[in-house]
């Protein structure tokens, strides 16, 4: 098993208004949605040297994902989950793997809910 077992950077609570979902009135009107991101790196070249070179930015972080869930409309949440989930694999080549879950707090369910959502694991494929 290798030192960094384990590591993670992760921003919860990144919103976004988009238009996704099956509805007329979602690709009308749009709705906010909460993205959770966690990625999987080895962080211990960044740890002792101090250099954000080493390690991934926050700030593009949420400009991929950003970029990723709003530059279109989806249907599924699924769809803009994986997305957001490719996009990052492809920004970050240090990235082992990435876990992106889509909270849609307000969909249209004739039901009290608490929250509503997918979670979708992505890794990178070593060949």
């Amino acid at each position: 098993m290798s030192g960094h077992a384990g590591d993670r950077l992760f921003i919860t609570g990144l919103t976004l208004h988009a238009f996704h979902g099956c509805h007329a009135f979602e690709a009308k009107l749009g709705q906010r949605f909460v993205l959770d991101l966690v990625l999987e790196l080895d962080l211990s070249t960044a740890a002792a040297g101090d250099r954000l070179e080493d390690t991934a930015s926050y700030d593009t972080i949420v400009e991929v994902a950003r970029d990723a869930f709003c530059s279109r409309r989806f249907k599924l949440v699924e769809a803009a989950a994986a997305a957001v989930a490719d996009a990052l694999l492809a920004a970050f080549a240090k990235l082992e793997g990435v876990r992106v879950t889509v909270h849609k707090p307000n969909a249209p369910l004739e039901a009290v809910f608490a929250d509503v959502g997918v979670t979708l694991v992505r890794r990178r494929s070593r060949s």
